[in-house]
Order: structure tokens, then sequence, then C-alpha cells
């Protein structure tokens, strides 16, 4: 049975190459899900690819949105961004869903999160009820981009890893 899309494969690999207990749990509209074993501790996954990205570069790499459970250390709906870049040191990258809600993340390499629990919360909520993200950084060379991603099977998304790592 092939639910993989083209665009899920590079997402999961990339993540399966450093587990042998990946396990893909589907796709619902525009993510992924799946479950792996991290030191002996389950943690389920969803990631999206941008839709659609922007700005003025040459060369950038795999760019993911991704909501993780970690139940064995109590990390629950945690949101981090990959850019495919290094992110300008010292600046926040904007996160905006539908117009409406707008958050910062902290940045660390090119990897960004929400600051606390609370923010990882705030996101998660603004996505569930959302159908547009746009994430806007800045990269270590001063590089501005923008990437879209659609929130289209988001609920469900959350609903499956929820399931799978028995998270009410």
């Amino acid at each position: 049975m092939n639910i993989l899309r083209p665009l899920f494969f590079s997402a999961f690999f990339m993540i399966a190459a450093t587990s042998s207990q990946a396990k893909v749990l589907g796709t619902h509209g525009d993510w992924l899900v799946f479950s792996e074993t991290e030191n002996g501790n389950l943690t389920c996954v969803m990631s999206s690819e941008p839709k659609k990205s922007a700005g003025k570069y040459k060369k950038r790499g795999k760019i993911f949105a991704v909501i993780s459970h970690r139940p064995s250390e109590k990390r629950l709906n945690e949101f981090s961004f990959q850019a495919g870049y290094n992110f300008k040191k010292g600046v926040d990258v904007a996160v905006n869903i539908d117009g409406k809600t707008n958050l910062k993340l902290f940045t660390n390499g090119e990897h960004a999160w929400a600051i606390d629990a609370q923010g990882d919360k705030e996101l998660v909520r603004a996505m569930r009820a959302g159908n547009k993200m746009i994430v806007k950084g800045i990269s270590a060379r001063g590089t501005k981009t923008t990437d879209t991603f659609s929130l289209k099977g988001f609920t469900a998304a959350m609903k499956s890893i929820n399931t799978a790592c028995k998270v009410k």
C-alpha cells in the first residue's frame, strides 16, 4: 500500500535513517505521521514540508514543520521548524497562522522552537483551527525566507499521533 506521497519520502527517510524502529502510521492531508523508538522510548511525530518557499537564496536544505510527542519525558505537542539553513544568531522566527495568530520562535543552528510548553500548546491550538501557516526567518547570511505550509489534515494527524502515543 503506497500511502506516501513523494514530498514526504525525504522527511521519513531522513528521520528513519537515525532509527531502526521508525514506522509510518499514514498521511493525513499534507502531514506524514510516524512513530519511532528513541533510546527505548516511543516517540510519535507528524511532519510537513512547505507548499511554497520564497527568498533570494541559491542553495537550501530540507524544510520541515514537525510536531512530536515524547510521553516518557512528559513532552507533548512540541513544535519545531527546520529551515534548511542556519539562522542568524539572536533573530527570532515569526509564525503566522491565517493572519490571526502571530508567534515568535527562538533559534539554534537551523532549527526553531516555541519558547516553552505553553507556546507549543498555543501554536498547536492555532494550527488545528487554521488553514495556512507562514514561517519567516533570516539566514546567517541575512537572507530573508518565507515558507508557507498547508494545515490540511493537521487535526487528523494530531489524532493519529495522540492515539499512537496514548495521549489524551
